[in-house]
């Protein structure tokens, strides 16, 4: 999944990041505005961990990205 297509949907998106990332609060998701750098930056100092850690969590986040996520796969014509 492309990071721009994650971006675009945010709102949508926040839900699933706060699943992911339980530390996340929503102020730390609105603030973050589906940038992938403040995300990554927000999950090491929530978690206390390595940028390169968080980076990583971030990664493996997109790749589970599919059409479902977007509401599309469906009937999206």
């Amino acid at each position: 999944m492309n990071w721009d297509r994650i971006e675009g949907n945010w709102k949508q998106d926040t839900g699933r990041a706060k699943v992911q990332w339980g530390k996340l609060t929503s102020d730390d998701l609105d603030v973050i505005a589906g940038r992938r750098e403040q995300l990554a930056g927000k999950i090491q100092e929530r978690y206390g961990i390595a940028r390169d850690a968080a980076d990583k969590q971030v990664s493996e986040w997109v790749k589970k990205a599919d059409d479902s996520w977007f509401g599309q796969g469906k009937n999206s014509s």
